[in-house]
């Protein structure tokens, strides 16, 4: 009979290579050298997070055994009694996520193995058109993407908002992420329509509208893209306004991704079961690890609803190995974002997926197939700072949603 591995360690790392602040929890075990890891990220409350699990979690879930994942999972969330938060998802993610990795170590397999193995040898990814006001550079930027085998491409023009400071402010307004919501429907409708008439049909375009807009306003901007033929429009709503998803289904056949501020299960499923979205997109960590995404995926398989799990830079690379390992499974995937991390977080995070030719591509190691170099990691201290794009304001100075 094997002997049972338990929980000897909880450790929180975070570390700050390259502009976001990472969070990583790493599981030590009773057997000598096994270990797992995981992305707890929320980049905007890192220290939150780190005391969630420190204080928290591990006096929870040390003694325990590592293998029995469904039941830590569900006495972790509640726990604290309240649930279905920012800080605690994540931090509950990066347990759930090192567990995983250890499943796989101890079964000799790469996750996706234990999820039910491949449906596919890589995961299809959309890289982003460099955020500028110039139409020329935007096209140069494609034409580079498309040279590098990327056919999926997110534009933005100016970034998220398309923040616009040349409208006039009241005296004294306060300093912020200013833009202007009508300004920037107009520029992105004459965006798209000449990215379309320059370089045709054959690249897929997706857009983020990044719940700026008032409802009346997503649903009159999403009616406007369809003729653009999008992959799909991102967070055209915030999460209080998932009633409005109604609105937009009646409009238009654009096709919609949702979800990467979802924390709570009644936020997914009303738009999966109505089919009002056509791809979730959580955040793996925000949503609480790869236990409720493998769930959630297959949910949203039964409703011909598609993944495409959040991947931008404040995603860990164990994140982006997380969501690769979901990727390759599931039969529902539809895309993958891709953030094109720089040399030193290789370095940095051993086993980082690659992606070549558009596709990012699993190892064969056991588990999530992605480590941390501690010692490099100590050397980006993470620095609290108050984020400036998350400081959204109207023309008139009165704050908006980010």
């Amino acid at each position: 009979m094997t002997s049972v591995v338990t929980i000897k360690d909880v450790k929180t790392i975070v570390t700050q290579p390259a502009g976001s602040r990472l969070v990583i929890v790493k599981i030590i075990t009773s057997e000598p050298g096994l270990y797992g890891v995981g992305c707890a990220t929320f980049t905007q409350r890192f220290s939150t997070v780190k005391v969630a699990v420190d204080e928290y979690l591990k006096p929870l879930l040390v003694g325990r055994d590592v293998d029995r994942i469904e039941e830590l999972w569900q006495l972790s969330m509640v726990n604290s009694y309240w649930r279905n938060g920012p800080v605690l998802n994540n931090a509950i993610s990066g347990v759930d996520q090192a567990l995983w990795d250890i499943k796989g170590k101890r079964a000799g397999m790469p996750v996706y193995q234990l999820l039910g193995g491949k449906c596919r040898e890589a995961a299809a990814c959309y890289s982003h058109a460099t955020a500028t006001p110039s139409l020329q550079e935007t096209l140069d930027n494609i034409r580079a993407l498309t040279e590098e085998g990327y056919r999926y491409i997110r534009l933005q023009l100016g970034g998220y908002g398309g923040p616009d400071s040349s409208k006039p402010r009241p005296e004294g307004a306060a300093e912020g992420a200013y833009f202007d919501p009508r300004s920037y429907v107009r520029s992105h409708v004459k965006l798209f329509e000449q990215v379309r008439q320059e370089l045709g049909d054959e690249i897929e375009l997706l857009h983020d509208i990044h719940e700026r807009l008032v409802p009346i306003d997503a649903v009159g901007f999403a009616k406007e893209m369809e003729q653009f033929r999008l992959f799909f429009l991102e967070d055209p709503l915030a999460p209080e306004d998932i009633s409005w998803f109604q609105n937009i289904r009646q409009q238009c056949a654009t096709p919609i991704a949702m979800g990467e501020l979802f924390n709570n299960p009644l936020e997914w499923q009303p738009l999966i079961e109505g089919r009002l979205i056509d791809f979730i997109r959580m955040h793996v960590s925000q949503m609480g690890g790869i236990t409720p995404a493998h769930k959630v995926a297959s949910f949203a398989h039964m409703y011909g609803v598609r993944t495409a799990w959040h991947g931008p830079g404040d995603t860990s690379p164990v994140g982006h190995a997380a969501n690769l390992h979901l990727d390759v499974w599931a039969p529902n995937f539809g895309i993958q974002e891709w953030c094109r991390f720089g040399d030193v977080m290789y370095d940095l995070f051993p086993g980082l997926p690659e992606v070549r030719g558009g596709y990012m591509y699993p190892n064969d190691s056991p588990g999530l197939g992605i480590d941390i170099d501690e010692a490099l990691a100590a050397r980006f201290p993470c620095t609290h700072q108050v984020d400036t794009w998350t400081q959204a304001r109207l023309p008139d100075g009165s704050p908006s949603r980010p």
